[in-house]
C-alpha cells in the first residue's frame, strides 16, 4: 500500500502531536508564578502609555470632521422620534460631545458616563424631571400641560411617576425634547438588565431622545426585539474614530501595574479635564472649603450653591445638581451628614493630593 506525501506529512503532523504532549505531561511542572512578574507603578505605565504618538493624525482627523456633515440629519431623525447609536472603533466620546455642543444648542443635554463603574439613574430622571420641569415653566403651560400629581420636590416619586411625568404629552410642541448622551451604554455602570430596561422605558419617553454609543462587539445582546425597535428605536451609525479610550480607560486598571495613592490626584485631574468649565470651577469651590476648613465634615450643600451663584457659575439648583451627579458618578465627591443633619460635600483626598490636583488643574 503505497502513501502519497500529503497522508505522510499529515501522518507526521499528527504523531509529533502526541509526542509533544507526551513530553509535556510528563515534564515537572513550573515553578513560575504570576506574583514574580515584576510589574511598574501604574502612573509610570500611564505615563508611557500617554506618550505613544499616535500614527495617522491627519487622516483621522479628516474622518472625524466628515462625520460633521451629518449633524443635521441626526438632529432631524432626534426631531423625528429616533435614537442614535454609535458604533465603530475608537473612542466616539469626543465626536459625541461635539454634536452635543454644536447641534443641539436649542435642547437641553444629560450626559451619562456608561464607563463608570457604578452610576444611579435614579438620580438622572430625577435630573431630567427637574430640567423638562424648568422648560415647562419657561413655555408657560405647567397650568395646563403638568397635571397636580407631579409636582416638586420629585426626589419623593417613584421611578414609574417620573417617566410618567416625562411621558406626559400635552406639550404642543412635538419636537421638544431633552436629550440624553450615553457614552458606552454598554458599559460596567449599565449591562445590568435592570439598568437596560429603564433606559429602554426613557428612550420610549415623548419628551426624551438617546444619543449612545456602544464599543462590546456583544451589546446588542443586551436588548431584545421590542427594546431595539419600538423603545430605543435606534438609528445605526458606524462611525470608526481611531481615537484611544484615553477617559474611558482610566476607570479600569492595568493588568500591568499596581496602583498608588499619587495616582488618585492623577486621575482625579484627568476626569475633571473631560468637564466643562463651570463644573471645574464649581469642584475648586469645594476643594479650597475643604483645603480651609481642615476639621469640618465638609461643605455644606447650600453654602456650594450661594458661593457658586455668587460667581455666576449657576444659575440654579437644578444645574448646581447636575454637577455634583456628575461629581458623584465619578467618585470625586461623597456625601456626609453633618451633626446639625444638613449634607455636605466631601472630596475622599488626602490635603496633600488635594493641593497637588488644584495645581494640576490650574495649569
Amino acid at each position: 500500500m503505497e502513501i502519497n506525501d500529503g497522508e505522510e506529512e499529515e501522518f507526521e503532523f499528527s504523531r509529533n502531536y502526541f509526542l509533544a504532549k507526551e513530553l509535556a505531561g510528563s515534564g515537572k511542572k513550573s515553578t513560575r508564578k504570576i506574583s514574580d512578574i515584576n510589574v511598574v507603578d501604574e502612573q509610570e505605565l500611564r505615563a508611557a502609555a500617554a506618550n505613544i504618538e499616535l500614527k495617522h493624525e491627519k487622516e483621522i482627523n479628516s474622518l472625524v470632521n466628515s462625520y460633521k456633515s451629518l449633524y443635521p440629519k441626526w438632529v432631524f431623525e432626534l426631531r423625528c422620534g429616533f435614537g442614535l447609536l454609535m458604533y465603530g472603533f475608537g473612542s466616539k466620546k469626543v465626536l459625541i460631545e461635539d454634536f452635543a455642543s454644536t447641534a443641539l444648542t436649542e435642547y437641553s443635554v444629560v450626559v451619562i458616563n456608561g464607563y463608570l463603574q457604578s452610576i444611579n439613574l435614579k438620580q438622572v430622571v430625577i435630573a431630567l424631571a427637574e430640567i423638562w420641569w424648568e422648560e415647562l415653566k419657561t413655555k408657560r403651560r405647567t397650568s395646563s400641560g403638568v397635571s397636580s400629581k407631579f409636582q416638586q420636590p420629585f426626589n419623593s416619586q417613584s421611578m414609574d411617576d417620573l417617566l410618567a411625568f416625562l411621558h406626559e404629552s400635552d406639550v404642543e410642541e412635538n419636537d421638544s425634547f431633552v436629550c440624553i448622551v450615553v457614552h458606552n451604554i454598554d458599559g460596567p455602570g449599565l449591562r445590568d438588565s435592570e439598568s437596560q430596561q429603564y433606559l429602554a422605558r426613557l428612550a420610549s419617553c415623548s419628551h426624551i431622545r438617546i444619543v449612545a454609543s456602544i464599543d462590546n462587539v456583544n451589546a446588542p445582546l443586551l436588548w431584545d426585539k421590542k427594546m431595539v425597535h419600538t423603545q430605543f428605536n435606534w438609528f445605526w451609525y458606524h462611525v470608526p474614530t481611531f481615537a484611544p479610550y484615553n477617559v474611558e480607560g482610566i476607570f479600569f486598571p492595568l493588568i500591568l501595574a499596581h496602583s498608588s495613592t499619587a495616582q488618585s490626584a492623577k486621575t482625579a485631574a484627568i476626569v475633571l479635564q473631560s468637564l466643562t468649565p463651570n463644573a471645574q470651577s464649581v469642584f475648586k469651590i469645594l476643594a479650597e472649603y475643604q483645603l480651609s476648613h481642615p476639621d469640618e465634615e465638609g461643605m455644606p450643600v447650600d453654602a456650594l450653591y450661594t458661593t457658586a451663584r455668587e460667581r455666576f457659575l449657576v444659575s440654579s439648583q437644578v444645574t448646581l445638581n447636575s454637577h455634583l451627579t456628575e461629581f458623584k458618578d465619578h467618585e470625586l465627591v461623597k456625601t456626609r451628614r453633618h451633626s446639625d443633619g444638613q449634607d455636605c460635600l466631601h472630596i475622599p483626598l488626602a490635603a496633600d493630593a488635594l493641593e497637588k490636583l488644584l495645581s494640576e488643574i490650574n495649569q
